[in-house]
């Protein structure tokens, strides 16, 4: 088929509305808010149900196009930017909330549906139950963050996002409907098992594996209190010490860590950041008196918030890396996340820290405990001014020292960019790519999802 022909099936598919290849359209589809060069985009398309969606995946097999899937296109490293060329298929009119689950706790969604509206459809339909939320925009999607091992303010008790599906809908490149998780057997949609866990070949394999329709989270138990134990730590090296006590308590939702040199005064401290919840102010009174003995036995200062800042904190703790996108001009802004282990938080400080220097940045640090403690999100931010080709040139560099320093170190960098994908790759067991290239190629044979990503 010509471009003219696969428009007018395009057409046929979704309607006229919903489908282009204008050039000012297919421009905002080239690239998004991080650092990885624009790519050319042919066709665009928006389809509403899973019908439309097996139908646009059949004619790109046939024709051998590229599709790569977008949720909200906010994961910052260019995943949901072809590399070859293509189809994009953006998910956002399917935001259907399929079902609520109370009982056994859960929600099964549309692959658009958005943070913003699970939670607020939760908070009016649901006030008792919370789902697991990121510290992002409230347009990035459901499926998209906990697809790319998404965390949040839950992920210190439960895990990563990734962790926290029960089950997905997934049309492979053949067109196919493929059920993963208790809804291949079951109409309930309520666990991982006892069956075969397949869940794990979709995250953070970027749209390479299929087109997911439907997921199914786990959703928890709302707290009446919620409250924030904040302190100082001067130096880094007993921040592993500190964090691991904190963790054995059992007693926090969230602990995160930063690291700002915005304030010279601040450079060599971290600022500790233990998230309680609790249903009486008496529990919340114990966990805080509990904390606050583990700061004090490790010389953290405590320091109490109020006002704004402690408002911002409570409710919006994406607020700091916004904060740190606006430190300078052009409206660029890219961060290297990546998984440590929780002893390797002081030398990824360090380093993170000169890397950051290097490339003329003020170091913007933040950890994150996964899993009590399991694992540790540990990310470097990197603002830039979009209009400076020297600045993007930096950014890249710097991008792309710190991935290499993440992997030298133990670490694995998240939700990678092409360039930290080739690094995770180069290191990688031999037989595990060999594996995973074999399953690809079974899911996709003519190699039309999202291809370029995990590619040798």
């Amino acid at each position: 088929m010509d471009e003219k022909q696969i428009i007018h099936v395009l057409h046929e598919i979704v309607g006229n509305d919903f489908v282009s290849n204008r050039p000012e359209e297919l421009f905002i589809y080239s690239q998004d808010s991080g650092a990885s060069e624009p790519r050319s985009v042919d066709y665009v398309v928006m389809p509403q149900n899973i019908i439309e969606v097996q139908k646009i995946v059949r004619l790109a097999n046939r024709e051998k196009i590229p599709i790569t899937p977008m949720g909200g296109g906010l994961t910052l490293s260019g995943l949901a930017i072809p590399v070859k060329k293509g189809i994009v298929m953006d998910m956002k009119r399917m935001d259907k909330i399929i079902e609520i689950n109370e009982f056994s706790r859960y929600a099964v969604l549309e692959a658009g549906v958005t943070t913003g509206k699970i939670k607020a459809y939760l908070d009016e339909n649901h006030p008792d139950l919370q789902p697991p939320i990121p510290d992002a925009p409230p347009s990035v999607t459901v499926a998209g963050n906990m697809l790319i091992h998404g965390s949040g303010y839950l992920s210190q008790k439960y895990g990563c996002h990734s962790s926290l599906i029960n089950g997905l809908e997934v049309v492979i490149s053949t067109g196919e409907i493929c059920r993963f998780g208790s809804c291949a057997v079951s109409d309930y949609w309520f666990s991982k098992g006892p069956i075969p866990d397949l869940i794990g070949l979709f995250t953070s394999a970027f749209g390479t594996m299929g087109i997911i329709t439907k997921i199914s989270i786990k959703l928890f138990p709302k707290p009446k209190f919620r409250d924030l134990v904040f302190g100082f730590l001067e130096g880094f090296l007993d921040l592993p010490k500190i964090m691991s006590k904190i963790t054995f308590t059992e007693l926090a939702e969230d602990i995160m860590i930063g690291k700002s040199d915005v304030q010279e005064a601040f450079k060599n401290f971290a600022s500790l950041m233990v998230y309680i919840v609790g249903n009486s102010k008496e529990e919340l009174n114990f966990k805080r008196k509990t904390i606050e003995q583990i700061f004090e036995e490790y010389d953290a200062r405590v320091a109490p918030l109020s006002g704004r800042i402690r408002d911002i904190m409570m409710s919006q703790p994406q607020y700091g890396a916004a904060l740190a996108a606006d430190w300078k001009k052009g409206g660029g802004f890219e961060y290297v996340g990546s998984f440590i282990p929780l002893e390797k938080i002081p030398e990824a400080i360090e380093k993170g820290t000169k890397i950051s220097k290097k490339y003329g940045l003020i170091p913007s640090l933040l950890c994150r405990l996964i899993g009590r403690g399991h694992a540790v999100m540990f990310s470097v931010t990197f603002p830039f001014n979009r209009a400076n080709p020297k600045d993007m040139i930096n950014t890249r560099k710097g991008l792309e020292e710190t991935n290499k320093m993440i992997l030298e170190i133990g670490g694995i960098p998240w939700k990678s960019e092409l360039g930290g994908q080739k690094l995770i790759m180069e290191k990688m067991d031999p037989n595990f790519k060999k594996i995973f290239k074999n399953i690809r190629n079974i899911f996709d044979p003519n190699g039309i999802m999202n291809p370029g990503n995990w590619d040798d």
